[in-house]
């Protein structure tokens, strides 16, 4: 299968929500790399690297999030595999 990378933002109220925290629980449970981060203006960031399956199977899961958050929303776009990530980590 083809290994992809997808870029995504997140708006609405996804920070203080565990946001992050369920991203990478999704991430890690689907075996992709990459990381997550919230940004100045509210949103959060990630980006998800692996299977293309999986990759879209959590960016799909973005635009729900946890239980406490209120997906306004989601803006991704595909992009290269410019850099081989080991993990999926939260960068603060």
């Amino acid at each position: 299968m083809a290994q992809i990378c997808v870029h995504a933002l997140v708006s609405g109220r996804v920070q203080g929500v565990w946001f992050r925290h369920f991203t990478r629980e999704q991430a890690q449970a689907s075996g992709l790399t990459g990381w997550v981060r919230n940004l100045e203006d509210g949103r959060v960031e990630a980006l998800l690297c692996g299977e293309e399956k999986a990759v879209r199977h959590v960016e799909a899961w973005l635009s729900q999030g946890p239980e406490l958050a209120t997906v306004a929303e989601v803006v991704s776009e595909d992009r290269p595999l410019e850099e081989v990530f080991t993990s999926f980590e939260i960068i603060d």
